[in-house]
């Protein structure tokens, strides 16, 4: 049935409400469990003193977060704030050579904050792609990027190479292996551009200008060499009308959600509880529910704001970035499943969709499937969790084409066919809501532990049974037929006028 299939407006009304009251339900179980558990033993390391005129601690769990909005804050303004300016003087002077400014201003950063001996490490990398990249076989660069990436992600090589960097500093390990990941991905996705590239081969240069563009440099997200090689190199710089109001909203914006993210923080935390299981197993299971659907989102955020805030910078720079990932919130389908939408597009476009094609066929998707997932678990470090979270979303994006070939079958499709569009998006709306869990706990446990992934789905599939467990699929129910709603409204908004009949054709028709 097509995605513009309505529902009574009474019928929204009531689901916006019970969403609603769901959400601060939970967040009030969340709330009491934060506030009465605040001087836990456990909670020492992760909850300290916040803002002083809030009066109460704040969840610190995240040192991600705390690094990127407090820790280091000053520092990662400095040197985005140095390659702003320096890009925009060169822009001005020499528009033709400011793709070369951005890999200088990139690599003597790179040079001053690391040191020589990481520089030669990713120099040496940039090497043995660009080498492979001249022979122009999809195979072999995949092979060397691939045992290349190897190397720094499994033992005993990476704590080799890791040992050849001289320092010691709180984001040595962080910028180690986040500059070496992402140098290799973008060697990569160089090679196989090559490969494409039917006249002579791309430069050394261009690789090294690609690479070292310093706000991707260290946290991404990936953009394919094609893009940033036409966009860096495009002397015609314009900026589209309201261009500049749109950067400055935004960054605005990124600056708003930090500031409530971290206010939240001092009332849920969020990051904290789920690591302490004995607490864990006291919670009811709406503060379960609500804690793994939070994890999410909060991970949601924090991939959409630093990755915004790099962007800002980016698309100064006359840059089209990826855009943050779609929210989880909007998500009841494996297929658009992801939180960084770089290297989704970097695995689509080399692996997913080169293999699957049209993601029709049974045989051909469980392949493109199991060929990302597996680069997907080395980009991520082998171990036991990335094993099991890799299996479970690989199962789950199998197990949708499966069912939409098992229902597309007689008597399925000819009982949908006699049903009205409403009903059939009301039980469609169904399956969807049993799979937005499977996908939040397939997720979470990557997120938080195995152990917590495992009492969510103990306490709502079995233990709340039926209460619980229909209950949560009730209000989850009625979030997916909301952003249905959202999906159709938009689906109308992009939809071509009909065109108007000539006046020739209207005349005759009369």
């Amino acid at each position: 049935m097509g995605i513009k299939a309505a529902l009574p407006r009474y019928e929204l009304y009531l689901y916006t409400a019970v969403l609603g009251g769901a959400l601060i339900w939970a967040s009030s179980w969340i709330f009491e469990a934060s506030s009465d558990n605040v001087n836990r033993k456990a909670f020492k390391e992760s909850v300290k003193p916040g803002w002083h005129y809030f009066g109460r601690k704040m969840d610190v769990a995240d040192f991600e977060w705390m690094m990127w909005f407090s820790t280091f804050r000053n520092h990662i303004l400095f040197a985005l704030a140095g390659h702003v300016i320096f890009a925009k003087i060169f822009t001005l002077v020499a528009p033709k050579h400011r793709s070369l400014i951005f890999g200088v201003y990139g690599g003597l950063a790179v040079l001053i904050t690391m040191g020589w001996t990481f520089m030669a490490l990713v120099l040496s990398h940039c090497i043995i792609l660009y080498s492979v990249a001249l022979v122009k076989r999809k195979w072999m660069c995949f092979v060397a990027g691939l045992t290349t990436l190897a190397s720094i992600k499994l033992e005993p090589y990476n704590s080799w190479q890791e040992s050849l960097v001289t320092g010691s500093f709180d984001l040595q390990d962080i910028l180690f292996y986040g500059g070496c990941g992402f140098s290799i991905i973008r060697g990569m996705s160089f090679a196989l551009e090559n490969c494409e590239k039917k006249d002579g081969n791309y430069k050394f240069s261009d690789l090294l200008k690609y690479n070292f563009y310093l706000p991707f440099f260290f946290f991404g997200p990936i953009m394919t060499f094609d893009l940033f090689h036409a966009q860096a190199n495009n002397t015609q710089l314009t900026r589209k009308e309201r261009e500049m109001w749109n950067i400055t909203t935004k960054a605005l914006l990124h600056l708003g959600v930090i500031l409530v993210v971290d206010v939240f923080f001092h009332y849920l935390y969020i990051l904290t509880i789920p690591s302490d299981m004995k607490l864990v197993t006291k919670l009811s299971d709406w503060c379960l529910a609500g804690l793994a659907y939070s994890n999410l989102v909060y991970d949601w955020v924090k991939a959409a704001v630093m990755f915004g805030v790099i962007n800002t910078v980016s698309t100064l720079d006359h840059l089209d970035p990826p855009q943050p990932p779609k929210c989880i919130t909007m998500l009841y389908v494996f297929a658009e499943t992801h939180f960084d939408r770089g290297i989704n597009d970097w695995l689509c476009k080399y692996v997913y969709d080169y293999i699957g094609g049209d993601h029709d066929k049974i045989f051909k998707e469980l392949l493109a499937t199991f060929c990302t997932f597996a680069i997907t678990t080395l980009w991520l470090g082998p171990c036991e969790l990335v094993y099991i979270w890799s299996f479970f979303n690989c199962f789950g994006l199998n197990f949708e084409l499966w069912v939409a070939k098992f229902f597309s079958l007689p008597p399925f499709s000819t009982i949908e066919g006699a049903m009205g569009e409403a009903m059939s998006r009301r039980i469609r709306g169904v399956f969807n809501a049993a799979n937005f869990w499977a996908i939040i706990l397939y997720n979470v446990l990557s997120l938080n532990s195995l152990e917590f992934a495992k009492m969510v789905g103990r306490r709502l599939i079995f233990k709340g049974f039926p209460l619980s467990t229909l209950s949560v699929l009730f209000v989850t129910y009625c979030g997916v037929q909301l952003v249905k709603e959202r999906e159709r409204q938009q689906a109308l908004l992009e939809e071509p006028e009909p065109a108007k009949p000539a006046e020739g054709d209207k005349e005759k028709a009369e």
